[in-house]
């Protein structure tokens, strides 16, 4: 269906990831939604599928947003919104995992910024940096990966535990003795 309405050297720009199933069924739900008859004409005339034209919309959505605020403002916007979105909809989840899995995506996100506002200097020196932050977030959340919950034992946890076992003796010790002192 596609390939007689989309020369095929264009075709092969989409990447592999992409599903052209999955974008026509989301431009159909946005054109129930919006009752946008204007897309279906548009599609009628160039005889090209509508989720081309989502496509391009997206990116021109995302090249608007790179020239307003740059490669910060978009790796923002995707490691917030959706996980966010998850996160809000985990708190009225009866499932325990899903908590911990977005909690534990908020506290490496909290890390993962404090070091890059710390260290500056990383974003201009490493070409493509937002691209990788991205790509690492995507990874972070991703439902297929949980890279949060990887990162957070294998490299957060090991370091910051111990900090916190001292601290939660030092607290029982101070309990204990306030205790016996008021016996």
């Amino acid at each position: 269906m596609f390939s007689s309405c989309f020369p095929d050297r264009l075709f092969k720009l989409i990447p592999s990831f992409v599903c052209v199933s999955t974008l026509r069924a989301i431009v159909e739900f946005l054109a129930f939604c919006y009752h946008t008859e204007m897309l279906k004409a548009i599609e009628k005339k160039t005889k090209y599928d509508m989720a081309y034209f989502f496509l391009l919309f997206c990116s021109l959505i995302g090249f608007c947003l790179y020239f307003v605020g740059g490669g910060k403002l978009i790796t923002d916007l995707v490691s917030f919104i959706y996980p966010a979105y998850q996160s809000f909809k985990a708190i009225d989840s009866v499932d325990p995992t899903d908590d911990t899995q977005w909690l534990t995506y908020w506290v490496v996100f909290a890390f993962v910024s404090i070091i890059e506002n710390v260290f500056t200097i990383i974003a201009d020196v490493i070409p493509f940096y937002f691209v990788m932050k991205v790509g690492f977030f995507v990874w972070l959340y991703h439902p297929k990966f949980l890279g949060a919950g990887l990162v957070y034992s294998q490299g957060i946890k090991p370091f910051i535990l111990p900090y916190l076992n001292t601290s939660m003796e030092k607290k029982s010790v101070e309990k204990k003795t306030v205790q016996k002192k008021t016996e």
